[in-house]
């Protein structure tokens, strides 16, 4: 059993059972199981006249050549010749130190006793009690629910902050290669500009075509403006309102550009910096 193992307890009709995990694999506290038999007084000695019988000593044999290439099978044989005879007697301890075992083990200390894989373990709840092996496995199959449901939400946790990183990412490469162009300098470009790509470059310094040649892949299902941050986004709107009355005034694309170019350079930087300005308060608790 690796030292690396996760300690679970679970409640069978009152007795508290620790279920230990390594490896994929569950050991269960036979020891706390046979307390259910006779209580805490009598439990080594249940496990002991368990393992001495001859079909459990068939089980555990046979479930060690299917699972352990290192079980000593001269050993189990000798055991198995042993068994039945009135002065044949075997712990635990003495059946994994002669073969080798694998299915058992036992342990000291804090929950401490002997533990047994589970197919085994539930081999031993049939000997000792059907009905407290019915119980047994409905709370060991509901510990396996919890265990599935809590692996669940990490993996559902794991893939949103994977996703949020994706955006996070498309976002800062959205920046960086964001084109540069001397459009807000020039204005010879406006008189064939259509409305969408005088505020684009109002706002984002670029016209869609340029941003689509900067970003072939991204551009390939999205385009600049789903990559606009909340504030951009914002101020995206108010600037499609600004445009609109500036149009209705009759003024020119030049004018137009110029008076939206500095509404989105206001805009942006009060709204950025009310959200330095929200970070500072939730540092200081406010």
């Amino acid at each position: 059993m690796s030292k690396n193992k996760k300690t679970s307890v679970i409640s069978v009709q009152d007795i508290s059972v620790t279920i230990a995990s390594s490896d994929m694999n569950d050991y269960i506290c036979i020891t706390d199981m046979a307390k259910a038999k006779d209580g805490d007084a009598r439990a080594a000695d249940i496990i002991k006249n368990w393992i001495r019988n001859r079909s459990t000593l068939e089980f555990l044999g046979t479930w060690e050549k299917m699972y352990n290439s290192n079980f000593k099978v001269v050993e189990f044989d000798h055991f198995k010749m042993q068994a039945g005879l009135p002065t044949f007697v075997l712990s635990a301890k003495q059946w994994i130190e002669k073969t080798n075992a694998i299915g058992l083990y036992v342990q000291a200390g804090r929950y401490g006793g002997t533990y047994a894989h589970k197919d085994i373990a539930f081999e031993f709840g049939s000997a000792i009690s059907p009905v407290f092996k019915l119980y047994l496995l409905k709370e060991y199959q509901r510990l396996k629910d919890l265990e599935y449901d809590q692996q669940k939400l990490e993996w559902d946790a794991k893939r949103f902050l994977s996703k949020t990183n994706y955006l996070i990412h498309t976002d800062a490469v959205k920046k960086y290669i964001l084109p540069q162009s001397d459009y807000v300098k020039q204005t010879e470009w406006l008189a064939y500009a259509d409305e969408a790509d005088l505020l684009n470059v109002a706002l984002f310094g670029c016209t869609a075509k340029q941003w689509r040649q900067a970003n072939e892949e991204l551009a390939k299902k999205n385009n600049i403006r789903d990559f606009a941050s909340i504030n951009e986004l914002t101020v995206l709107s108010n600037l499609e309102t600004h445009n609109a009355e500036l149009i209705k005034e009759g003024k020119s694309k030049e004018e137009r550009f110029k008076i939206l170019l500095e509404i989105a350079g206001y805009q942006i930087s009060i709204l950025d910096e009310a959200d330095k300005m929200k970070v500072l308060n939730k540092q200081n608790g406010n």
